[in-house]
């Protein structure tokens, strides 16, 4: 089992998850947020999941309010935002910070694996880690870097 197989966490209605549920999974992981610039962008990674679930993409959200504040809700108004504004249909998990002592550990090892341009540190929320069906992480996606433009990525790694 690879690292990020042995991980877990809460999901936003307070159930534990074993990242070892989605092993054979393509998976996106993203730090996302309800009041934010690239919230817009919960449209498109919920096309990306339909479009893709049947082929083992999935997409994981975990909210984050370390960038302005702009995750402010407790799980309830995250899920209200999701659900209600965006159909929202992936799994979503518990509020967790990204960066510093406090990180979670799914992010940890993320970070780890695929640092990025700030070494190790996630600039905003909406940043992605895309995970290979092995569990091991292939891309990590910026903020701005918009659902359908990982589309390509995602499919020639659905194909593989």
């Amino acid at each position: 089992m690879t690292p990020f197989h042995q991980l877990s966490a809460t999901s936003l209605r307070g159930e534990p998850v074993s990242m070892a549920d989605y092993a054979g999974k393509l998976v996106l992981v993203v730090n996302t947020a309800s009041h934010c610039g690239f919230t817009p962008q919960y449209a498109g990674l919920e096309a990306l999941y339909k479009k893709y679930a049947a082929q083992g993409l999935v997409v994981l959200g975990f909210p984050c309010n370390q960038f302005g504040k702009q995750e402010p809700g407790d799980a309830d108004d995250i899920a209200q935002t999701c659900h209600i504004n965006y159909g929202v249909s992936f799994p979503m998990f518990e509020k967790v910070a990204v960066n510093g002592p406090t990180s979670h550990p799914v992010f940890h090892y993320l970070k780890a694996e695929l640092p990025g341009v700030l070494g190790g540190r996630i600039k905003w929320n909406f940043t992605k880690f895309l995970i290979g069906r092995d569990g091991k992480p292939l891309k990590r996606f910026a903020p701005f870097t918009t659902p359908e433009k990982m589309e390509p990525v995602i499919l020639a790694a659905l194909e593989s």
